[in-house]
């Protein structure tokens, strides 16, 4: 049985898994033996320390990073955050434990194998640019595929991509000194993304900006993530970041993972009183999307080329029977076409000749998934009848009413 089935079989990863995390920890001192028998006895970290001096930096940490998601990991300073991002490519030696990455164990490579990845399958931004002062900005953006190894003119032509992809370009003779500290830490990540990694690796990337730099930089991300489905794990201590960037977040206390799920997940279902801390005083609204309110309740009618006067009478019977004035016509591959009322549909019928689509009220108001709820509430307002929510292929997904939002709202700033 290979890594991912034995995962699978844990009921913990799904073949979208790009990197499996089994049972890792990580002590710090020179017995790791000792502790790691101690926890097993069920001994807190702090009392190990007290005993052996030993450090629990990483305890039993287990999850997946799906391809081509952002995975953020966050936690209060000395929660193991940081620790953990350095375990996934061995800057850290695991003291036990599997980081199975594309079905291979990081944890049991060799050298010689793991210095191959690092080079040119997973890159690693940190908070300090770390910039060579003396070399130019495409020098420092081609430095990665120097050391592997590639020709002048080849690794030029690369970073000079990558330069253009994050707003560069122009600055390529430059020296880092000459930059401001915003684009010093794109050439980081420009940097990083040279040699094409499918893994990157961001510690604390953006935390050294001010607040107007990172929302920058936090932009620059997002789109190269949107044009690239990279998968990439980014540590971070700030929680608008994390909610902002992130497919999924992984909250650490202590050394340990206590909850990994969407922002969703997380803001409606915390696993306790340390996550719910992080939330206090958060406006949930700002990070909820339409997908999260969503539902079911609402009539859908096929569109179809045979439509006649019995589609008609079929649409509104099924209207009637679940006590509603509207209807979403979806085609065949369950795509939203449009809006219906009981009204257009009436009126249909006692036209010959006439087919669903003329039913259809005016203007497109099927509202994307991922829209901020904030965004969804002026709509609503707008709009007499319920929204339909498409996903990314413009598939019904559900719809939210006028009552569904308030209720929703209502809830949240009661809690």
């Amino acid at each position: 049985m290979d890594a991912t089935q034995q995962a699978n079989s844990a009921g913990t990863v799904t073949a979208e898994a790009k990197v499996i995390v089994r049972n890792l920890h990580k002590v710090f001192g020179n017995k790791p033996e000792l502790a790691m028998q101690m926890l097993k006895d069920g001994l807190h970290k702090d009392e190990i320390l007290k005993r052996t001096g030993q450090v629990v930096g990483v305890q039993d940490a287990s999850f997946q990073i799906n391809k081509g998601e952002i995975f953020v990991i966050m936690g209060l300073s000395g929660s193991g955050k940081s620790t953990l991002i350095r375990l996934l490519n061995r800057l850290i030696e695991p003291t036990a434990g599997n980081i199975i990455v594309d079905g291979e164990d990081v944890a049991a490579m060799s050298r010689d194998k793991l210095l191959n990845l690092r080079r040119n399958d997973m890159s690693m931004v940190f908070q300090s640019f770390a910039l060579l002062p003396h070399r130019t900005v495409i020098e420092n953006a081609a430095f990665g595929l120097e050391i592997a190894g590639v020709n002048v003119a080849e690794r030029e032509r690369r970073a000079m991509e990558v330069l253009e992809q994050v707003g560069l370009h122009t600055f390529a003779k430059h020296l880092p000194a000459q930059l401001s500290g915003g684009m010093q830490q794109r050439v980081g990540l420009a940097r990083a993304l040279t040699v094409n990694p499918s893994l990157m690796l961001m510690d604390e990337a953006f935390s050294a900006l001010d607040p107007l730099r990172r929302t920058e930089m936090q932009d620059v991300l997002i789109k190269l993530q949107q044009e690239q489905k990279r998968t990439i794990v980014f540590v971070s201590h700030d929680l608008d970041e994390a909610l902002r960037i992130g497919n999924r977040i992984c909250i650490m206390e202590g050394g340990r993972v206590v909850q990994v799920g969407t922002s969703e997940d997380i803001l409606q279902r915390p696993a306790d009183d340390y996550v719910k801390a992080f939330f206090t005083g958060v406006d949930t609204n700002k990070y909820l999307t339409a997908k999260d309110v969503a539902q079911k309740g609402e009539v859908t009618i096929f569109d179809r080329a045979d439509d006649s006067v019995a589609g008609f009478s079929a649409a509104l019977a099924r209207m009637q029977l679940y006590n509603r004035i509207y209807a979403f016509v979806l085609d065949e591959q369950q795509k939203v076409v449009g809006v219906v009322s009981a009204e257009s549909l009436t009126n249909c019928i006692n036209q010959s000749g006439k087919t669903l689509r003329d039913a259809l009220l005016p203007g497109k108001i099927a509202i994307a998934g991922n829209t901020p709820l904030n965004e969804v509430l002026q709509k609503v307002v707008e709009y007499p009848c319920p929204l339909p929510i498409v996903n990314e292929n413009g598939e019904y997904i559900g719809a939210i009413t006028k009552t569904v939002l308030l209720r929703k709202l209502y809830k949240e700033k009661k809690a």
